[in-house]
């Protein structure tokens, strides 16, 4: 299983090769385009250069980053995801995280908002949504029939969500459906 790290570099070297540009040229365009806020860049760098919406979200912030700062630790990030009115939704998060445990090894690589979990491909996402409630994305190509556990229109990121909104909500249900989404993914 490689790292977070060689995981982003070896994502970063393949929009490099989609789009024909290194990153440097493709930062210089980001800067170029006028865009400033990270939806805007994402949705202007999937129109110019027909990324998706993984590889068009890891280059915005890629593309906006200070290159010589040095990542956050983990702690920090996952800080800077629950801050303020948010806080109270880490406990959404710990108790999926507590729900995973036992099931084996997965990565978590932390991203602007949320984070995404992963074994062999990403078989989840998690992090507040509003203010009120945190999302789990779950990435499962079978079908779930529930109330909780809703399907999403095809392209985006995951192929069903949950809404939590505390620590309760992270139910039999929903670790019934996570377990099939680390299952297929590994």
């Amino acid at each position: 299983m490689s790292t977070p790290e060689q995981a982003r570099v070896t994502q970063i070297r393949n929009i490099e090769a989609k789009t024909g540009k290194d990153l440097a040229a493709l930062r210089a365009a980001v800067a170029a385009s006028g865009k400033l806020k990270h939806g805007e860049i994402r949705s202007w760098l999937i129109e110019t250069y027909g990324l998706g919406w993984g590889d068009a979200n890891t280059l915005t912030f890629f593309a906006t980053e200070d290159a010589d700062a040095a990542p956050p630790s983990p702690a920090a990030a996952l800080d800077e995801i629950y801050a303020g009115r948010k806080a109270h939704l880490r406990a959404v998060h710990d108790a999926v995280l507590a729900a995973l445990g036992p099931w084996g090894e997965f990565e978590i690589a932390h991203k602007k908002g949320y984070v995404s979990l992963r074994r062999k491909k990403q078989f989840a996402m998690l992090g507040p949504k509003t203010a009120e409630r945190a999302e789990l994305g779950l990435n499962l190509k079978d079908n779930i029939a529930s109330n909780r556990v809703v399907a999403q229109p095809p392209g985006g990121m995951c192929q069903y969500i949950v809404a939590l909104s505390g620590a309760q909500d992270v139910d039999g249900e929903v670790i019934a459906a996570l377990k099939r989404a680390f299952d297929a993914a590994g």
